[in-house]
C-alpha cells in the first residue's frame, strides 16, 4: 500500500488504494485490511491522512533520518495535487494563539491549505 501511494504520486482514498493495489500491483486486499494497514502506516509516520478529503498521501520525508515538523499540506482546488511543505514554528504558534483567542483549541497541528498550483493557475490565466 505504501508502494501504491508512492507510485501513484497523489492522495488516494482507502478504496482507491485498494483498487490501485489490485489493478497495478496485483494484490487483492479486503477493505478492512486496507484500513488496518493504513492505520499502521499512519502511526509510524509513513503516510498522512488528509482530514478535509479523507485521503492518504505518502510522507515526503520517509527517507529522511531526522525528525520533522508537523505536516502541512498545500492542496490544489483544481487538480487536487497535494504538496507536503514545512512551515516555520512561528506560523504554527500564531495559528495556535489565534485559535485560543477565539475560544478554540487546535485538534491537530496539521494544516491543509486550499490553493491553486502553478500549473492550474497558468492554465486558468490562459483560458480567460
Amino acid at each position: 500500500m505504501l508502494e501504491a501511494l508512492v507510485k501513484s504520486g497523489k492522495a488516494l482514498s482507502a478504496y482507491e488504494i485498494r483498487d490501485y493495489c489490485c489493478n497495478q500491483l496485483g494484490y487483492d486486499l479486503l477493505p478492512m485490511s486496507v484500513y488496518r494497514i493504513l492505520e499502521f502506516l499512519e502511526n509510524n509516520d509513513l503516510v498522512h491522512r488528509l482530514n478535509t478529503s479523507s485521503k492518504y498521501i505518502a510522507c515526503s520525508h520517509i527517507t529522511c533520518p531526522h525528525d520533522h515538523e508537523p505536516p502541512q499540506f498545500l492542496i490544489c482546488k483544481s487538480c487536487h495535487r497535494v504538496e507536503e511543505v514545512s512551515m516555520p514554528d512561528r506560523v504554527i504558534k500564531t495559528v495556535t494563539q489565534a485559535t485560543r483567542l477565539a475560544g478554540f483549541q487546535l485538534a491537530s497541528k496539521q494544516l491543509e491549505i486550499d490553493c491553486y498550483c502553478t500549473e492550474c493557475t497558468l492554465t486558468k490565466d490562459t483560458s480567460a
